[in-house]
This record gives C-alpha cells, structure tokens and sequence, in this order.
C-alpha cells in the first residue's frame, strides 16, 4: 500500500505534529483496518473559525469539534485512490487533550485514526460503533498509545 497525503496547515501555530506523524498514523489506521490498496487523502489542520464554518456548513452544527470527515466516492465507472478528506480543528485537539489528561501526542494520533476510519466507512451509529472503537484501541496500541476510551468521558 502506497499513502499520497496532502497535508494542509491552515494556520500558525507552534508544536503541530510533524507531517511523517501525520503519515504514519494515517498508514497505521489503513493498515489496522486491513486496507491495502493504494490510498490518497487530504488531512487539512484548521483554526476554530474554520472548523466551526465546516462544521455548521455539513453538520449543522454550532461551533468547532475535533474532526470531521469527507469520505470520496467515485463513480462505478471511475476507479480512484482517492479516500476523502479529513479536517482537524488544532485548538479543539490540544484543549481536549488537557481535558482528557491525554498527550496532545496520543490524541492527535487517536483523531488521525477516527477520521481515516470514517473515510473507510465505519460510523457511530449502533451496528458499528463498538467495532471502529475497538480498531481505534488496536491501531493506537500498536503505535504505543493507550486506550483512547480508557475514561468514558473520551468518547467521541
């Protein structure tokens, strides 16, 4: 499996992660979820104010949350790479993080991974939810993190 990912920084902010962390988080969430074709995605790292636009454009919801993602489906008669794309709000990240008694680290880890989840088409409703939860507590344990949902409050 070959990974193109369009990082894109929409802002300036000190201690984002590295974009080969992007890389690799991304590679395991594909990998712990047995995806093995070549992959392409967008992982565009916003502010709130553009977090909360997206979020209110295609959730209709208020504010800024800690990820969403726009899952690509090609045409039957198209053949395409391309997965969707994935938007982080930073601030929401690192506050969630303190909230949680997380490492920004692990947390930034953990929603790399949800969000790939969700562009392979797992979901929160009932029939999947416990099935992604537990790929993401797998996929984060071989990266060396630990259970995201170890308090219940970390649900996302």
């Amino acid at each position: 499996m070959t990974l193109d990912l369009d990082l894109q920084i929409a802002l300036d902010l000190p201690g984002l992660p590295a974009e080969s962390d992007f890389r690799c988080w991304a590679e395991a969430a594909l990998a712990g979820a047995g995806y093995s074709k070549d992959a392409e995605l967008t992982i565009r790292v916003v502010n709130e104010a553009e977090g909360a636009a997206l979020n209110e454009m295609y959730r209709h919801k208020p504010g800024p949350t800690n990820v969403l993602s726009f899952p690509f489906v090609a045409p039957p008669q198209a053949e395409s790479a391309l997965l969707g794309d994935i938007v982080i709000c930073a601030p929401v990240v690192l506050r969630e993080a303190v909230i949680q008694g997380k490492t920004s680290e692990a947390h930034w880890a953990h929603l790399v991974a949800h969000g790939v989840l969700h562009l392979l088409g797992y979901d929160h409703d009932e029939t999947h939810a416990e099935a992604m939860e537990s790929l993401e507590i797998h996929i984060l344990a071989g990266l060396g993190y630990p259970d995201p949902y170890g308090d219940p409050q970390n649900r996302l």
